[in-house]
């Protein structure tokens, strides 16, 4: 009996229901799909990429090289398997990688974790591990298998397992959890299922045999298809012999299209993404529209009636009439309450966003799916290479507020990201341990990690604060503030801070919440997300709908004569990650069928950290918005 999967067989939950309860005889166990847009390659490879495309001064090449230098010190590769040429007969390596439940996609283990038996080749001639695998639990172990370019192989025995109790168990757990395990040639990713039970569960089968089927086009190869066959009743205290064989097929799938394969147009591409888009497109029109006839008619009364009291006499005005945002003027550029935090938040949610369209472009120019760790890779060096962006935002708006402890104020804005995402990591990492998973970071790439911390963003984040206290730190508000805080006037409760902080990312959230869904099913799922675009044209639309929100919601909050806009329009954008943190919820019960205390530690510890960063980030875009606005209206307002 055999049973095999192809292309077109798209591993997701509903196909695998649909196989196991109609076609229980045709138990898919091979599955030739990526994981999800976060794969793995190395670091150091894709810096070298993306710093010839991106940057061509002499001071930023100088930069990549150093930190390229520490990060090969830091992570040394003995060999590259990158190539991707090979002559006839030369080696070609299977990787064995990590092996877990389908349904806990982030529960992975070591694939010689279970019994399986090792090949008998001993020596290959490369091998290679980066500090973004490793920071992604993948765990390449070498099959022992020999497989040659061209050089096809019949139904070889490779290995015997001694089948004693304890191996049994393992395996015989494995199946009832329905364990796959994945595999690479030539950086493909090919999935097996590791065995099957029967239909009342009593006895349980494991698949011995693994077929090979590999294209290539030219001296390169582009396809690898995976049939597991020689179905093995689980016996203690029996010998069973695993095999393998190896053919070789002409294939016209060129080499830049390989990965084609592991798309899935039907499912990104469905009417409803589109219709999501059109939708949030149209949201934006209304709101643009609302916020522009709304301000400028309102503003316009305003300003009328306010320049026909400077032309009147003092006795002529009536001062029992005047209200609304002018009499705040002299309140209104009041440094925030705690500026430190603020200033250090707007500076990391600016970087944030500089890290998000810069990684979103290159992978609408790159296909960073089709590498290990490319995505990883990109997002980790971007993320250091825009840390003048976070010191420059957050230290000029420090010293424009008159904060005098910038160095204090640097360090919190340089560390306040990556703190809470090595605080999660460090915390989940516990429970991997615990687990003997592969998501498990070992002690050599936490040292990485910091040193990249302490030796390129900390003085990248210097320089930007040193850059943005110097060029725009002065506090050139277009109104004097005033020596005394004017007193706020009781105002309806639906004025009230917290109730617009509540009820400003609402819209937001439901511009991105379809996207949300596609999002979360690539990373938490058995899918590749390629659409960049959307997510382009969905970021867009976050930002413009963000900044009418907090502009609509600020113009009321000072025309109720509140002068405390800064932290509400940074928390009402904010709380758009409340409501995505609320949707992963929903997500987790209704749209996966996860369990255990490691995939939901990990599930919703990550979803947090994602959360918190998507909110910092629609904080400080709101919050910039927001503040030209006011200093717009304030700057056309003459004020005595």
């Amino acid at each position: 009996m055999s049973a095999s999967i192809t292309s077109e067989c798209d591993a997701s939950e509903a196909i695998y229901a649909i196989c196991v309860r109609e076609h229980p005889e045709k138990l898919p166990v091979s599955y030739n799909q990526e994981e999800g847009g976060i794969a793995l390659t190395e670091l150091t490879s894709q810096i070298c990429k993306l710093s010839q495309k991106m940057m061509g001064s002499s001071r930023w090449k100088i930069a990549v090289v150093v930190f390229l230098s520490v990060a090969e010190m830091l992570m040394p590769i003995e060999a590259d398997e990158h190539e991707h040429t090979y002559t006839d007969k030369e080696e070609v390596v299977l990787w064995m990688n990590t092996v877990g439940p389908y349904h806990n996609r982030q529960e992975t283990y070591k694939y010689f974790s279970l019994p399986f038996c090792v090949g008998t080749k001993k020596t290959i001639s490369h091998y290679h591990e980066t500090l973004g695998e490793a920071l992604q639990g993948v765990e390449l172990e070498f099959s022992g298998l020999d497989i040659k370019f061209k050089d096809e192989v019949m139904q070889t025995t490779y290995c015997e397992i001694e089948l004693d109790k304890a191996k049994r168990d393992a395996f015989v757990y494995a199946i009832k959890n329905h364990y796959w395990y994945q595999m690479y040639i030539d950086d493909l990713p090919i999935w097996g299922i590791v065995g099957e039970a029967d239909e009342n569960g009593e006895d349980h089968y494991l698949w011995t045999y693994k077929k090979l089927e590999i294209g290539f086009n030219g001296n390169r190869i582009v396809d690898v298809n995976l049939t597991s066959e020689g179905k093995v009743k689980l016996v203690p205290n029996t010998r069973i012999a695993m095999s393998y064989s190896v053919k070789w097929k002409k294939s016209d799938v060129k080499f830049e299209d390989r990965f084609d394969k592991y798309l899935d147009p039907s499912f990104f591409q469905h009417r409803i993404h589109w219709f999501s888009i059109f939708n949030s497109f149209m949201m934006v029109i209304f709101l643009v529209g609302l916020v522009s006839m709304i301000l400028m008619r309102t503003l316009r009364k305003d300003y009328a009636r306010y320049s026909k009291e400077e032309e009147m006499d003092d006795m002529d005005r009536d001062l029992g009439d005047e209200y609304g945002w002018k009499q705040v003027h002299g309140d209104v550029f009041r440094p925030s309450s705690h500026p430190m935090i603020f200033s250090s938040l707007i500076g990391s949610g600016c970087q944030i966003f500089s890290v998000s369209f810069i990684v979103i472009v290159v992978a609408m120019v790159e296909d960073l799916y089709t590498e290990r760790g490319s995505m990883l890779s990109t997002a980790i060096f971007v993320y250091a290479a825009t840390s003048p962006v976070n010191g420059y935002f957050g230290g000029s708006l420090y010293a424009k507020q008159g904060g005098r402890r910038w160095i204090k104020q640097m360090f919190i804005g340089a560390f306040l990201i990556p703190a809470m995402v090595c605080g999660t990591a460090f915390f989940i990492n516990f429970i991997a341990m615990y687990y003997h998973a592969s998501r498990a970071i070992p002690f050599g790439t936490m040292v990485a990690v910091c040193c990249i911390c302490l030796f390129v963003i900390l003085p990248l984040n210097l320089v930007g604060t040193i850059l943005g206290r110097n060029l725009s730190g002065q506090p050139n508000f277009p109104c004097r503030v005033n020596a005394v805080p004017r007193p706020i006037p009781e105002k309806k409760w639906f004025m009230e801070p917290a109730v617009i902080v509540c009820l400003g990312g609402i819209l937001p959230f439901g511009s991105i919440f379809i996207e949300m869904y596609f999002i979360f099913t690539s990373f938490w799922a058995y899918k590749i997300y390629y659409v960049y675009g959307f997510m382009m044209l969905v970021l867009v639309i976050l930002c413009i709908v963000t900044v009418c929100v907090t502009i609509v919601c600020t113009y009321f909050l000072l025309n109720a004569e509140d002068y405390r806009w800064q932290w509400t329009s940074f928390l009402s954008a904010a709380s758009t990650a409340v409501y995505v943190y609320m949707y992963s919820f929903y997500y987790y019960f209704f749209k996966t069928k996860m369990y255990g205390l490691f995939q939901t530690s990990f599930y919703f510890g990550y979803m947090a950290v994602f959360s918190t960063s998507l909110g910092i980030m629609c904080g400080a875009v709101g919050y910039v918005g927001t503040s030209a606005f006011v200093r717009k209206i304030y700057t056309n307002v003459k004020i005595d």
